[in-house]
C-alpha cells in the first residue's frame, strides 16, 4: 500500500490524515534506539494556525516528551517529504541519528534541495539521510492533494 517500510507506511498514514484535515499531506514517525515508535504525526498547520506545525516538528516535539530529553540520540526519523530548512534545523539540533524521506522537495527541501542545512558548516550534528524510500506513494498523494485545490470538481 503506502511506502516501502513498516516505519515509513506508518508516516504516510500520517499524511493521509493529514490530507483528510485539509493539511498538505506530510507525515513523520520518529522511532527510538530500541525499534519502538515514540511518536508520529502529520502536518497541522492550518488547523493550529502555527507555520511551525510541521509533521517534524510535531513528531520531534512528541518524541522529546515523552523521553524526557532534547536529545534523541540514535533515534530514526521517517517522513513522506523531504524536510523543510527548520525541520532540518531541529532534526540537528535534536541530534536524531537517521533520517528517512520519501519525496523530494525542489521548492522548499533543506536536505538535499535548496538551504542543505546538514552541509553547512555550522551544522553541529549531521544526520545519517537515506532518501527515496515510498517516494512514488508519497508523491502520488501530494500529486493528488494539490490537483484537487487546483481542480475542486475533480
Amino acid at each position: 500500500m503506502f511506502g516501502e517500510t513498516p516505519h515509513m507506511r506508518l508516516a504516510m498514514v500520517e499524511a493521509a490524515a493529514a490530507m483528510a484535515r485539509g493539511e498538505v499531506p506530510v507525515g513523520a514517525v520518529l522511532v527510538g534506539p530500541d525499534g519502538r515508535v515514540l511518536a508520529r504525526a502529520g502536518n497541522r498547520m492550518r488547523e493550529w494556525h502555527d507555520p511551525t506545525a510541521h509533521a517534524e516538528m510535531l513528531a520531534i516535539r512528541a518524541a522529546a516528551a515523552a523521553t524526557g530529553s532534547e536529545r534523541l540520540t540514535g533515534c530514526d526519523l521517517y517522513v513522506t517529504l523531504e524536510p523543510c530548512a527548520m525541520c532540518a534545523a531541529a532534526i540537528s539540533l535534536a541530534r536524531i541519528a537517521r533520517l528517512y524521506y520519501a519525496a523530494s522537495d525542489p521548492k522548499s527541501g533543506g536536505v538535499a534541495q535548496g538551504a542543505r542545512v546538514f552541509a553547512h558548516p555550522q551544522c553541529h550534528h549531521k544526520p545519517e539521510v537515506y532518501d527515496g524510500i515510498g517516494a512514488r506513494a508519497a508523491e502520488a498523494l501530494l500529486r493528488d492533494f494539490f490537483q484537487a485545490r487546483r481542480d475542486p470538481a475533480s
